[in-house]
């Protein structure tokens, strides 16, 4: 009798395995057919890539990297990822955070005593990591007094990897590349450093709706927007991140702490941290960062209930006088990824 209680819990369990997994299999398909979908209509030229954990669910290249020449999109390509530096940017900042050579309190003068601004002494690393410093340019006075205002801005970070420059006697590009070396990403790259293979033209509409190179390096502050990567290491660097690798949790814990609401142009409204975004109370609900240079529009985000993980890389700008189309695809999948988490009325597990 004993035997055959403990067969039968065993053929449940059994089954119950085999039930789950093909139930989870069905789940991976639905989303990937549902990914399918919204990248066809939305006529998507780039690269997507939906991981739970280091795990790929889902990774595919659409579109051309040359539309002129014709030449297919590969998963492996690199693009400019625009404001998704800035959690780059800040992970450096707060390294030095953690070793004391960095206070959060400290002001720019310590750092920079050769800018003679008065807002020099006012400004402080947390001002430049949060956009409450008010810097319009190095030489003109603050658009409004420190602290009392929101305003995005690339400026500041611009400034924090000026700070980093003279606390490790360093350029800011060998700064960068020694923390890619170091966790093995490949494939990221401070644009001066050109040993980058693999960089898709940008595109973007012209006045006409024809699609132009945007050439050259699109932004003026690396550290704010500049970098360069690929799907599968923004993937590594979204485990390394939040699995506590790169900086200490509680470290961590300020990059999701809000400090500032903007009104957003493809969000509406949404929370600031330190180089993170997120809505109102969604930091373990879904967190990262869009990013937009000439002809690169990204998105990261990372959806810690499911450890799921949603990387866009598009190397086409449509719809510039309107940006909640621009990044239609990134939405639609960004909502699409969040209805697996308990609060969007899924299953918790992919």
């Amino acid at each position: 009798m004993k035997l055959t209680i403990f067969g039968l819990i065993l053929l449940i369990l059994i089954g119950s395995c085999k039930t789950s997994k093909k139930t989870d299999e069905q789940i991976t398909n639905s989303i990937s057919n549902q990914v399918d979908s919204i990248a066809k209509y939305t006529d998507f030229n780039g690269v997507i890539l939906i991981a739970k954990d280091s795990v790929v669910k889902y990774k595919k290249a659409l579109g051309y990297s040359d539309i002129k020449n014709l030449t297919k999109l590969n998963v492996s390509d690199q693009f400019y990822i625009g404001s998704i530096s800035k959690q780059i940017t800040t992970v450096l900042v707060l390294r030095e955070y953690e070793k004391g050579n960095i206070n959060l309190s400290d002001q720019i003068h310590k750092y920079l005593p050769e800018i003679k601004q008065d807002w020099a002494k006012e400004v402080t690393i947390h001002h430049l990591l949060s956009h409450t410093h008010g810097i319009v340019e190095i030489d003109e006075p603050l658009e409004f007094e420190v602290g009392t205002k929101f305003h995005y801005s690339q400026i500041g970070f611009g400034i924090l990897a000026q700070i980093l420059e003279k606390i490790k006697n360093e350029s800011f590009k060998n700064i960068s590349t020694d923390l890619f070396t170091q966790y093995q990403l490949k494939n990221t790259y401070h644009p001066d450093n050109k040993k980058y293979l693999h960089l898709v033209n940008g595109y973007e509409e012209d006045e006409t709706g024809e699609l132009i190179i945007a050439a050259g390096n699109p932004v003026k502050y690396v550290a704010a927007g500049g970098f360069i990567s690929n799907a599968e290491d923004l993937l590594k660097w979204n485990n390394l991140l939040y699995s506590g690798k790169l900086v200490k949790p509680r470290t961590l814990k300020l990059m999701e702490t809000r400090y500032e609401t903007r009104i957003h142009p493809i969000f509406d409204k949404i929370e600031y941290g330190y180089g993170l975004l997120f809505k109102d109370g969604e930091q373990q609900i879904q967190i990262g960062a869009f990013g937009y240079v000439p002809g690169f529009p990204t998105a990261n985000y990372y959806y810690p209930q499911t450890d799921l993980n949603l990387i866009i890389l598009e190397n086409v700008g449509a719809n510039l006088d309107d940006f909640k189309m621009t990044f239609k695809t990134h939405t639609e999948l960004m909502n699409l990824i969040k209805k697996q988490t308990p609060n969007g009325g899924f299953r918790e597990k992919l």
